[in-house]
């Protein structure tokens, strides 16, 4: 069974969370490093590495501008299962499977143009992906890491996506994240993606809005479930809803959650990754009772990132979860 940890202050928390589950280092099967400009990146594999030891999993680097009421220059969540996955090689890189779950290191370069860099990213994800002998018709989740400068450009990612995910009928969820300190210099996008292994399902509980995206609302693969990125938008009209109240935001964008999971059949959700913006930061506390009431069982990792693809945004939540 797979195992999920919400983000910690360091690995020595890290370590202590799979030490209670009766767990250790060799479980791992991903990791995703959520770093801000002020991480130092030395440290960081240092203490990944006093935690792996030999054992080698993908990594996800993930830029953010910090976390809600924490000074935390990182945050690492660990993903595990009783004695690991299956590791492939990939170069420098390495890709774990378990339980049906393809883990990916998030990927990145700074060569190029904003729409060609997007490209990049898409193609190594497919070389990863042909490791453990799957294809870029094997992603269930993208999310992509860019600059609120580009903003304005993120539509021209449409024709990558269009060009190397095909016409469907099942695109991989996806969510879209600014954030204004890149991974590296020069790196206009990261993205971090996951596949599955055996047959997928798209899931839509009937909005037209996707008929003509690079993405759908949650995808079913096995017993999982991959949800897209959800904000307060109105799946009809497309128009974001809530301005400036986190609140009543995150109430639509659990009901959007509902409604999606419903339509895959009913589904017990097992983590939320909240990415809030810094307006959402000082109402941040008061959503612990709404979700812990709308999702109980659920691991949460909250991090704060610059802005959101709408600019109305304050929250968007990324859920994961099982069929029933």
């Amino acid at each position: 069974m797979t195992i999920h940890f919400a983000a910690t202050g360091g690995y020595d928390a890290a370590a202590a969370s799979l030490a209670r589950a009766g767990l250790a280092g060799s479980d791992v099967v991903h990791l995703a490093e959520y770093v801000t400009a002020a991480a130092d990146r030395d440290h960081l594999a240092a203490a990944r590495s006093a935690l792996l030891g030999d054992h080698a999993v993908p990594v996800s680097t993930i830029p953010v501008r910090g976390f809600p009421a924490s000074a935390d220059p990182y945050r690492v969540a660990v993903t595990a299962a009783e004695g690991g996955g299956r590791a492939y090689p990939a170069g420098e890189d390495t890709v774990m499977v378990a339980d049906g779950v393809v883990y990916l290191p998030s990927v990145h370069t700074g060569d190029g143009a904003f729409r060609d860099q997007y490209r990049w990213c898409l193609e190594r994800t497919g070389e990863l992906l042909a490791a453990a002998g799957l294809g870029l018709d094997a992603l269930t989740l993208t999310t992509d890491y860019t600059a609120t400068a580009t903003r304005a450009e993120y539509p021209r990612c449409g024709r990558p996506r269009r060009d190397l995910l095909g016409d469907g009928p099942v695109h991989p969820a996806a969510a879209g994240i600014l954030v204004d300190t890149p991974v590296r210099p020069g790196a206009a996008v990261a993205l971090d993606a996951v596949g599955t292994t055996g047959s997928r399902r798209a899931v839509n509980p009937g909005w037209s809005r996707y008929d003509t995206l690079t993405y759908k609302p949650a995808v079913v693969a096995g017993r999982h479930v991959f949800g897209a990125g959800f904000g307060a938008l109105d799946p009809v009209t497309q128009t974001a809803l809530h301005d400036g109240d986190l609140l009543a935001q995150a109430g639509f964008v659990y009901d959007s959650i509902d409604t999606v999971f419903a339509a895959a059949g009913g589904v017990d959700t097992v983590t939320l990754l909240e990415y809030l913006t810094p307006a959402a930061i000082a109402d941040h506390p008061a959503l612990a009772d709404l979700r812990q009431r709308r999702f109980p069982g659920a691991v949460v990792t909250s991090v704060v990132c610059d802005a959101l693809l709408r600019p109305e945004f304050l929250i968007e939540v990324v859920p994961r979860g099982v069929l029933r």
